[in-house]
């Protein structure tokens, strides 16, 4: 089993906030950063446990279609696989079957290469750019460092 960390990384926050920024109406029900612990029970090596995976809602209505993003996302070399609607792409294995329990039909799932954990550059650059109110919304900021008590 992989060690589950406590917080996702900053490319995968970013990939969550990022699509609020740039649809702000969007749904969320599906959106997943770390995993549950029945998410754990099932794929205990999933990149979830690293905060290195994230699931996105798929919401067409509002611009966030799971299919348009796999197909686009191959480009992004920050990519290690993405699983959608009964299909898993690699760069290694190229697009095939996905034969997991959750065929991933309500939302994108995104594994994010080691190397780019702290990558928070755009995602959906096709999506065009957030008004300056959700880009502040979406900035990925570290939280306040805790105060020492005597």
């Amino acid at each position: 089993m992989k060690p589950v960390v406590k917080k996702a990384t900053p490319a995968a926050i970013a990939v969550l906030r990022q699509a609020t920024a740039l649809r702000p109406n969007r749904k969320k029900a599906s959106d997943g950063l770390l995993p549950s612990a029945a998410h754990l029970k099932q794929s205990p090596n999933s990149d979830h446990n690293t905060g290195f995976g994230v699931d996105l809602t798929h919401d067409p209505k509002n611009d966030i279609d799971g299919r348009a993003f796999f197909e686009k996302l191959k480009d992004d070399k920050r990519v290690k696989y993405l699983i959608f609607s009964g299909k898993i792409w690699s760069e290694e294995q190229g697009e095939r079957n996905y034969t997991g329990i959750n065929k991933h039909e309500h939302h994108l799932h995104i594994s994010i290469e080691d190397k780019s954990g702290n990558d928070t550059s755009p995602w959906f650059p096709w999506l065009g750019t957030a008004s300056t109110v959700n880009k502040v919304k979406a900035a990925v900021k570290p939280l306040p460092k805790k105060k020492e008590t005597k």
